[in-house]
Order: structure tokens, then sequence, then C-alpha cells
């Protein structure tokens, strides 16, 4: 993957000229590094194929013919789907260089309006990586405002991709399960044959291994994951070479479609059901589009067309040469045609190999899972940044340890590829099914073109859906596990986004008036005490009705107010500079402000503890810049709240209206320093040692001493650095969700037991924003929805 410099702009700068020396030895890099991301999945899946092919109903159809046709299939499938759609179409259709399945969704959703993400405003539209091409008037413009209108439509397609994500994850389990198992399988071809049961405690140690490096993170091994693969690749490839040149040469001319003809018409309806063996042969290929964000399109197609394609190519037709002459070994076709000289070698690389390909859909599965709460429809989990230079690189212990529970269960309980084979090969072909529907939507609202080519792209779906069908002739031979998983997170995603969608109308319909709030005066009726109060809250405007909850409850309230609005909006990433809108809430004697926080769906949140200096450097160039321009300061009698600002953090550390200095922070050592108790030093260390502090950056404002400010932007600005200097509080609602007495018992089902389980179950919100637990006041308010 390619090292980043900044947190939030993955995609380094373009070249004009893609011909150019800098560009093309960049693109072959990146190449040679996707091999041990992007393709170490779909690089293992000769392993496996023919075996889950020839397996159940084609027992009886095991001669020559048979296997030609067998290959031949093989080879338009992978000519077809991955090389034909993905590399010449579907990769494409990057959002901002980033691809998979939200990417085409996000895509859709600021073409049309088709987003059910709530607090999105207009200023969201200015966003640069907003835009993909300029809005024009095209022939889908009919069908888009059909969709637009209906609501169910929308809330349709959220689930389709939800359904993905879902599949997504359940390839995150059936991965690591069928590549480790079908690896170490090669142990049952050797002299000292081991048991089945010996076989499946060697997989699971190896499992367990997997899961629990994942916390040091993919760059800790990538240096070695391109050379594996590589490696892989040369073996596959020399093998495959010697088995058409040792056993059965007229193998190449299968490669014409006219034995795919023959197959049929000598397996008929076995053969039909046989291709759920056949689509493994393409399992991994998502993995092309949804890892687009760590490479370029250009380097990822070149890896795929001149090196893992005629590696496949040739492998797979070499195991039907062997085959063709040796129809005994079809339940061990993989490790039976190795040379006996160099079996034991393969043997250790295709376990390197089938590690390489599983640690990149772990990784894969832990980015879904982000996504999907960037979207509102998953339970908040914690997020590890594992790498300093690699942007997208996380970790999610919780999710981590279900997937290692899921992948042993699956192991123990099936013990056999073919059944393993029979569920992962659903997950990959619904995922991919859901993909070119997306891509069909994508070419009529963003590319702009005719519905017709639209059509004409939905011909594979129409070849995806013939797989499909026959992956799901075999739910009952372990296809059901992918269904089965699917539903639980699709229960949890719904459950989820449901609740957290009623929580948020109620307090969309139960703001306070900014009338009654203006009524108040500017002391609001109470004390204003030194300090600032960062309130956060879901709206993006108006006031929440937990402030009022407060101010009725409490005597005093802090000299400055900032409401706080953390949001996602649908592009990959915010820059920095885009990411804070300032704006205020009532006239200038009130001191109260609104800050609205933006991040994209693949952004991560650091607390790198310069948050409130950030504001507060924010807001005073807010109030510069509404001091100097018109239509911010002369507008007394119109409605304060929704006029907002970007406020770039470049400009305001190249033009700060503030004298910042900073203060050395030695508190931590101070404090070990000051116990007394040996024991105490010991057990301080300790914690620290696991738990390490934000080294926060302890500044000091300072008004210039320029006569060119205004009176009262002076004193506005004195009031600010003095409430910083007093200290910040964070106040924050602790909510509790409940269905009223009058609702229906699905929806108290829902709201009382599922999401209130999932919310007592996960990161509590002040955990997940960063936010300090010595500063946090919380407000406890019951929601009736």
């Amino acid at each position: 993957m390619e090292p980043e410099s900044g947190v939030s702009t993955p995609s380094p700068p373009r070249n004009p000229s893609p011909l150019s020396w800098v560009n093309v030895s960049r693109n072959l890099i990146l190449a040679y590094q996707s091999l041990g991301v992007v393709y170490g999945d779909l690089s293992t899946s000769p392993l496996y194929v023919y075996s889950s092919t020839f397996i159940g109903k084609l027992q009886n159809h095991h001669n020559e013919e048979a296997i030609f046709g067998a290959f031949s299939l093989i080879f338009w499938t992978l000519t077809l789907i991955p090389l034909l759609k993905y590399v010449f179409i579907v990769l494409s259709a990057d959002d901002n260089g980033e691809g998979g399945t939200f990417a085409l969704y996000s895509l859709i959703c600021r073409h049309a309006k088709f987003s059910l993400l709530p607090n999105q405003q207009a200023a969201d539209e200015e966003l640069s990586a907003y835009k993909y091409r300029p809005s024009t008037e095209t022939v889908g413009s009919r069908l888009k405002q059909f969709l637009e209108k209906h609501k169910g439509l929308r809330t349709a397609l959220l689930f389709v991709v939800l359904f993905g994500a879902s599949m997504v994850i359940g390839d995150g389990v059936l991965t690591t399960a069928i590549s480790v198992l079908s690896s170490v399988s090669g142990l049952l071809v050797t002299e000292k044959k081991l048991t089945n049961g010996e076989l499946v405690l060697l997989a699971c140690v190896i499992l367990v291994g997997l899961f629990a490096l994942q916390h040091f993170g993919t760059h800790r091994v990538a240096f070695m994951f391109a050379p594996v693969v590589i490696i892989w690749l040369v073996s596959i490839f020399s093998i495959g070479l010697y088995n058409i040149i040792r056993w059965n040469p007229k193998i190449v001319r299968a490669v014409s479609p006219y034995y795919i003809i023959k197959f049929f018409r000598e397996t008929g309806k076995n053969g039909w059901i046989s291709l759920g063996g056949i689509l493994l042969s393409i399992t991994g290929t998502e993995a092309m589009f949804a890892d687009l964000g760590h490479f370029t399109a250009l380097s990822i197609r070149l890896a795929f067309a001149f090196v893992i394609y005629p590696c496949l190519v040739v492998q797979y037709m070499g195991q039907a040469a062997f085959l063709s002459r040796n129809l005994q070994s079809i339940p061990n076709s993989f490790y039976d045609s190795i040379p006996g000289p160099v079996f034991w070698p393969v043997f250790v690389i295709a376990t390197l190999a089938a590690i390489v390909g599983s640690q990149a859909v772990i990784t894969a599965t832990f980015s879904i899972i982000k996504q999907c709460h960037a979207l509102g429809c998953f339970p908040r989990v914690k997020v590890v940044h594992t790498s300093k230079h690699i942007y997208g690189q996380i970790y999610i212990p919780e999710i981590n340890w279900i997937l290692m529970i899921l992948a042993l269960a699956i192991t123990i309980g099936f013990q056999d590829t073919t059944l393993i084979g029979n569920a992962y090969g659903l997950a990959c072909i619904t995922v991919m099914f859901i993909t070119t529907f997306l891509m069909a939507l994508v070419i009529t609202f963003v590319w702009q073109k005719s519905v017709l080519l639209a059509a004409v792209f939905l011909l594979f779906w129409f070849i995806e859906g013939v797989y499909l069908s026959a992956a799901l002739m075999k739910v009952p031979q372990g296809g059901w596990v992918p269904l089965v998983l699917s539903v639980i997170f699709m229960m949890v995603m719904y459950i989820w986004h449901y609740g957290t969608r009623k929580k948020y109308n109620f307090d969309l319909h139960n703001k306070v008036s900014l009338k009654w709030l203006l009524g108040l005066g500017p002391s609001l009726g109470i004390v204003r005490v030194p300090g600032i109060g960062l309130i956060y809250s879901e709206l993006a405007t108006g006031i929440p009705a937990i402030f009022s909850h407060f101010v009725t409850n409490l005597p005093a309230f802090h000299n400055v107010l900032v409401f706080v609005c953390v949001k996602s909006v649908p592009v990959p990433y915010v820059s920095p500079e885009e990411r804070f809108l300032i704006g205020r809430i009532c006239p200038r004697p009130y001191r109260m402000y609104r800050c609205i926080v933006r991040y994209g769906y693949k952004d991560i949140q650091r607390d790198d503890g310069d948050f409130e200096d950030q504001l507060v450097q924010s807001i005073a160039e807010f109030i510069q810049m509404e001091a100097g321009e018109p239509q911010f300061c002369g507008s007394e009698s119109s409605s304060y709240d929704g006029r907002m600002a970007v406020i770039s953090t470049k400009s305001i550390q190249s033009s700060s209206s503030l004298i910042i200095t900073e203060i050395a922070d030695c508190s931590a050592n101070n404090s070990i320093q000051s116990s007394k108790s040996l024991t105490l030093q010991s057990l301080r260390s300790a914690y620290d040692d696991e738990n390490p502090p934000v080294r926060r950056r302890h500044v000091r404002f300072q008004l210039p001493t320029s006569p060119v400010i205004d009176i009262s932007v002076r004193e506005e600005l004195m009031d600010l650095i003095q409430a910083k200097e007093a200290g910040v509080a964070y106040i924050m609602g602790h909510s509790y969700v409940k269905a009223r007495r009058t609702s229906s018992f699905f929806k108290k089902l829902v709201i009382d037991i599922g999401y209130s389980f999932l919310r007592k179950n996960c990161r509590g919100p002040a955990v997940a924003l960063n936010i300090p637990h010595s500063n946090l006041i919380e407000v406890g308010m019951i929601y009736y929805v």
C-alpha cells in the first residue's frame, strides 16, 4: 500500500502526463504491492476449484470431456467477469479514488437524492470531493425523479447495499476458513497421512494465530506479502506449464467455448448445479475494486492483466491436463498434480499464500464495518489505527474476535472444503450481483449515459444470475451459512439504523424555540460562569432539547457556548481545510456559536489532542471574518442559525488573528513522581504502559496589540480567550430511548429490547468522540419515540 503524508487526503496529486517515467514507475511499484494485498484470495482459488466442482452431482461424469468442459467454463468465467467487467469497466467508477460497494452508493447519492443520512446541508455539496462531474439533463432523469419521490425505494436501495456489506462480512469469515483448511489439506496426500481431526486441529491453530496477530496491523508484515504471492504465482504457473506438457497438451483446445456446449449437453442439470464450484475460480475478484483506494486503477489493471490472469489460466489448464489422465485424483487435484520433488516447498508457500489472502479479507471487513458505522447503520465500536504511515489500516478488536469465533465454528462444524466452498461461492457471487446492479445506476445517473447502455451492462447480471441460481441450489449443503450470517448482521444494522433515526427525529421535532432563547436575554436568565461549554448534538441546525433541560435544572452556565455536531457526509474523505463549519446562533452578546465537524465515510477520527485549540482558533477566525463581511453582520433581523462559514485550518495557521504560545506539559511525570507510595508509582506506570496517554498540546492565546481590530470584536475575542483559559466542559445527553406505550409490539421489540441491548453493549458516544472523561458532563434524558 502507498504510504500517505497526510491524514485525510490519501490520493496523491495526479501527474498531468500519464506516460511520464514518474507515473509509469509509480504504477509499476503499486502493481507489485497490490499482488500481496489485493490478489492473495483470488490467486489461492486453484487449491479447491476442481475438487468443489466435481464432488457431488458430477461424480458420474468423471471423464476427459467433462474435465475439458470445466476448464473452458473456468477460462471464460475468468475472462468475462474479472477481466472484462471489473478491469475494463467497474474500476473506472471510483469515488475520488475509492472503490467498493459504499463508493458506488456514495456516488449515486450525490447525483440523486437517495441518501438517508440525517443532518445533511447544502454546504456539504461545496466540498471539493463532492462533485463527480457537472450535472446535466440525462435520458434517465425520469427514472431518477421516480426513485427520488419514493422513500420506500431509497430505503430498499440502502438495504441492498447493507445486504452486500453483510455478505462481505460473511466473506471475511468463510475466506479464512476455506483458505487455511484447503492449504493444509495437502497433508492428506503425503506418506504420513494426517487424520481429518488432526488436520482440522492444525487449521484451527493457524486461524487462532492469524486473528491473534491482527492487532499488530497489516503494515508490520506487508513487506513480505507481495514476495509470498509472487513466489506462489510463479510456482502455480510453472506447475501448470509442466502438467500441460507432461500430461495432455490437447487441453489448449478447451479454450474454445464449444467445449462448454459439450459439457452441458453431457451433464445437463447436474452441470448447471456444478457452476457453484466453477464460480470459486473468481472469488476474491471484488477485492480489486474494494481495495482501489490504496492503489490506482492502472496498477491493479496491470497486475491482473499481465500477471494474475495468465498465471491462473495456465494453472487451471495444467490441472485439467493432469486430471484428464488421472481421474482418481479429483478429490485432491491440486496437491496430486504437484511433482514429487517440489511438493513440500509448494505446500509451505500455499499455506503462507492462504494466510496472506485471509489477511486482506479481514482488513477489508474492518473497513466495511467502519463505513457502515459512518452511514449510521452499525453500533459504535473501537477503531484502532494500526499504521502512522498507511492511511486506512484499521483494527476493530470486537469484530476481530467475533470473526475468529465464527471461522473456528465453521471449520470445526463442516471440516470439509466442499461444504465451506458452497457457502463461500454464494457470498461472493451475491456481492458481485449487487455491484453489477449499482454499476448500472452509476452508468445512468453519474456517467449520464443512456438507459440502453446500462441495460447492455446488465448482461453481466444475467451471467452472474446463472451462477447465483446454481449457488442457491447448494443452500442445504452449506450455502445457508452466509445467508444466516447476513440476516444476523442485517438485523443488527437495521435495529441500530432504525433506533438512531427515531432518536434523531425526536431531537428534530423537539428543538428549542429561538424566540424563547432570545426572550431570556444575553444572560439566558441564569448566571454565566467563566469557561467554554461544548454541547454535543446530532442536529446541524436548531437548539437541541437537551439544552433547555440543562438550563432549567442548573442555575449557571458557561460564558461561551458552542453547539458541536459531528457528522458524516457521503464522500470518502474530507480534507482538514474543509472540516470545520462555524456559525453564530444568537446575536453577538449571547456568545453562542455552532461548530459542525464533517467526516467522510472512510475518515478516521483521531484523538490528537488539538480539537479544543483548533475550535477556539476557528471561532476567532469566524468572528474576524464576520466583522469584515457585511452579509454576515448586516442581517440582525434575519435568523442567525443556519449561516455557516467554512474555516480553513491552513488559513488559521498562516494568518491567525490570535497569538499562540505553547506551554510545556509535564503534568503526567509530576503526578508519578509526587506519589510517595512505590506501589502506586508502579501501578501508575504499568497503567500508562498499557494505556499511553495522548500528548496534548497546551497553548495560550493572546490578542495582538494591533489597533485595527474593532472594539466589539476585541471584546468578543477577549471573552473567548478568557473562557478558554478558565477551561472547557463537554456536555452530552445520556439518552434512554423507549417506545411509546401506544407503539406496536414490533416497535417495542426493536426499540426496548434490540436497540437498548446494542446501546448498552457498544462504545459510549463520549469515548467514540475522544472526549476527556474528566471534563464530561452528562445530562440524562428519556426519548419516547
